[in-house]
C-alpha cells in the first residue's frame, strides 16, 4: 500500500505534477475531438464536390489504335 500511495504523492510534488497530467490530458483530449471535427467537415465538403463535380472521361495515353 505504501508503494501505490508513495507514487500518488509523487514524493511531495503530487500538487504539481497531477493538474499537468490532467491538462495535458484535456489538451490532448481537445485536439483529438478538433481533428475528429475537422475530419468529418472535410469528408462532407469532399462528398459534396464530388457529386457537383462533372464527370470527365478518362484521357488515354499513348497512340490511339
Amino acid at each position: 500500500m505504501d508503494g501505490i500511495v508513495g507514487f500518488l504523492s509523487m514524493g511531495g510534488y503530487w500538487p504539481f505534477v497531477w493538474p499537468a497530467y490532467g491538462a495535458a490530458a484535456l489538451g490532448l483530449g481537445g485536439l483529438l475531438a478538433l481533428s475528429i471535427r475537422w475530419l468529418r467537415a472535410n469528408e462532407a465538403a469532399l462528398a459534396r464536390l464530388e457529386r457537383e463535380r462533372p464527370r470527365r472521361s478518362v484521357a488515354r495515353s499513348g497512340p490511339a489504335p
